[in-house]
């Protein structure tokens, strides 16, 4: 693949690169960079998550190596939104959850924070930086991914410690979502004031919550999202009770998980109707089903159906493992189950 191809490959479906101009040259003179993505082990995992893994599946199209970060530290960092005791515990759900829920063609490499965050070198680097950087600008970066409302010390640590993952993780690329713009930002100040190369930073956007009116996907609200293991039956009764205003692609979750999750793994969508309505059609491209929607020759019934037939199927393998480990979730409390 030449690199104006790698290029689009992976700008699609991003709200931000920093700078597209570093990850242009980055392709033309690296045969295999190195990106990562980092999730803490917080809440339980639903579909919002996987939208920067699926970013990761044209990352490995376009021939990037994958990593991904359980951020353990990180969680219990964050206003202690993980226990410390649990942090195991959430690790291994996570990344099973992860694992069972795409078709990777080369699974990630996967990689705790506790297996480096505490080695002597990276504290040192920790308590460096530390130095250099005010309460003022450590605030500003953790603003919109920790809770900041009376932070807690180890709050205003959290971005300095994600910056410096880029560097002992050995990566090239940091991936993440749009809400982290302000520590993506932080650490490509902060590594060159530690003679540490900055990475390019890439965004992917926010999903929004199933029930609509603006607000993002969350895991502390149980029906604005869909669990990987999820029932079909569950998985059914959410979708058709998603926002969806016909003729309206814009801020609209279905057409957003559609585009972010279907498309990157399906590669296609197949609505499947009665002749009298259309008949069935498959949609080859994102541009073609939204057309096709803005025209309402697409209606929101028949487009929730396909999306939670993909959906159920998608997650499939997930969903087996854990009706039969049922007790892994248990042990992680009520709201996993």
């Amino acid at each position: 693949m030449d690199p104006d191809s790698k290029l689009d490959l992976v700008r699609r479906n991003t709200s931000e690169i920093l700078t597209e101009e570093e990850l242009r040259v980055l392709l033309e003179t690296k045969s295999n960079p190195v990106a990562y993505d980092g999730i803490t082990v917080t809440g339980p995992f639903h579909m919002g998550y996987l939208i920067p893994f699926g970013k990761m599946l044209d990352f490995d199209k376009a021939g990037i190596k994958n990593k991904i970060l359980v951020a353990d530290v990180h969680s219990a960092m964050d206003d202690l939104k993980a226990p410390w005791e649990q942090l195991d515990k959430r690790s291994e759900y996570y990344q099973k959850c992860i694992e069972l829920s795409f078709p990777w063609e080369r699974t990630p490499e996967f990689i705790r924070g506790s297996e480096f965050q505490y080695d002597k070198d990276y504290v040192k680097d920790l308590f460096k930086m530390a130095t250099l950087a005010t309460v003022a600008r450590s605030t500003r970066a953790a603003s919109e991914v920790t809770r900041m409302k009376n932070p807690k010390v180890s709050e205003l640590v959290y971005p300095i410690m994600q910056a410096l993952d880029e560097e002992y993780l050995g990566v090239d690329i940091q991936l993440g979502g749009i809400d982290q713009r302000h520590i993506l930002a932080f650490a490509r100040e902060y590594l060159p004031k530690l003679g540490y190369r900055p990475r390019v930073e890439i965004m992917t956007p926010l999903i929004l919550s199933l029930k609509g009116s603006g607000a993002k996907m969350s895991a502390s609200i149980r029906e604005s999202h869909i669990r990987v293991y999820d029932s079909e039956d569950q998985i059914k009764k959410k979708i058709t009770n998603a926002y969806c205003p016909e003729g309206q692609v814009e801020d609209n979750p279905i057409i957003q998980l559609s585009q972010y999750i279907v498309f990157p793994i399906m590669g296609q969508m197949k609505i499947e109707r009665e002749t009298k309505f259309g008949g069935d059609v498959a949609f080859e491209n994102l541009q073609d089903l939204q057309d096709s929607y803005l025209k309402k020759e697409l209606h929101p019934s028949d487009l929730k159906n396909a999306l939670a037939r993909e959906l159920t199927e998608i997650f499939s393998r997930a969903r087996e493992f854990f009706s039969k480990n049922r007790a892994m979730l248990a042990e992680l409390g009520e709201e996993f189950v």
